[in-house]
């Protein structure tokens, strides 16, 4: 049995999803945020030592820890999909494509994005109330100088890799999609997606993948706002 240490509102939405797709038996443990702070609680600290989601321990396997989104994606993909239906072939063309997504996502999409979230919280609570024009200004300034302009190159290249095939990795689904519809999700939540009708597709047609219904019937809706 797979259990998935699943953080509200995170990227450990994804292993569900995974999961679903690969129709293995799976327990969900639910961590809720730190309602001030939208910190992980201390308890996932006892599951692994980061105290951060996704985590998954495998009860097969004496309970081993696998922390890191790609490197669950990775170790599930390699253990269950036993048909080959979510990567391409070792050695091909197609995997070295599939392998690029699968860790872009969190390589180079997600850091702007985070810190995107993280300096926009500056003129909120709890930032001391006197400080807080000063970190919305300079949180504007980053993000006019900085983040805005790396995450229009982002998007730019995501939906020109889309108008080249259907899925990132190609034309057929795979793990690798999985991995990059968080960082498009983000997005979304900010309202960064308009004007990129092909990665609103690519959503569109994540959402009508069944597994994915499922994952968020037992994992809840994505709020990354």
């Amino acid at each position: 049995m797979i259990k998935v240490h699943h953080l509200e509102n995170s990227r450990s939405q994804r292993v569900l999803w995974l999961l679903e797709e690969l129709g293995v038996d799976y327990e969900v443990i639910t961590y809720r945020r730190d309602p001030r702070t939208m910190l992980a609680p201390a308890s996932l600290r006892e599951v692994h030592p980061l105290g951060k989601s996704p985590v998954i321990s495998d009860q097969a396997r004496d309970g081993r820890v696998v922390a890191e989104s790609g490197a669950i994606l990775e170790t599930l993909v390699e253990r269950f999909d036993q048909e080959g239906l979510l990567a391409p072939p070792a050695g091909s063309d197609a995997h070295e494509r599939y392998r690029f997504w699968l860790h872009h996502a969190e390589g180079s999409a997600m850091p702007p994005l985070v810190m995107r979230l993280v300096f926009a919280s500056l003129g909120r609570p709890p930032v001391p109330a006197l400080a807080r024009p000063l970190g919305r200004l300079f949180a504007r300034g980053v993000e006019q100088q900085l983040l805005g302009p790396q995450i229009r190159q982002l998007s730019d290249y995501w939906e020109a890799e889309l108008g080249h095939s259907t899925w990132f990795a190609g034309q057929a689904f795979s793990a690798a999609d999985i991995q990059m519809s968080f960082p498009l999700l983000a997005l979304e939540n900010g309202g960064g997606l308009s004007g990129y009708p092909r990665q609103q597709a690519f959503l569109a047609t994540c959402r009508e993948r069944p597994a994915y219904r499922r994952a968020v019937e037992r994992g809840g809706e994505f709020s990354l706002s």
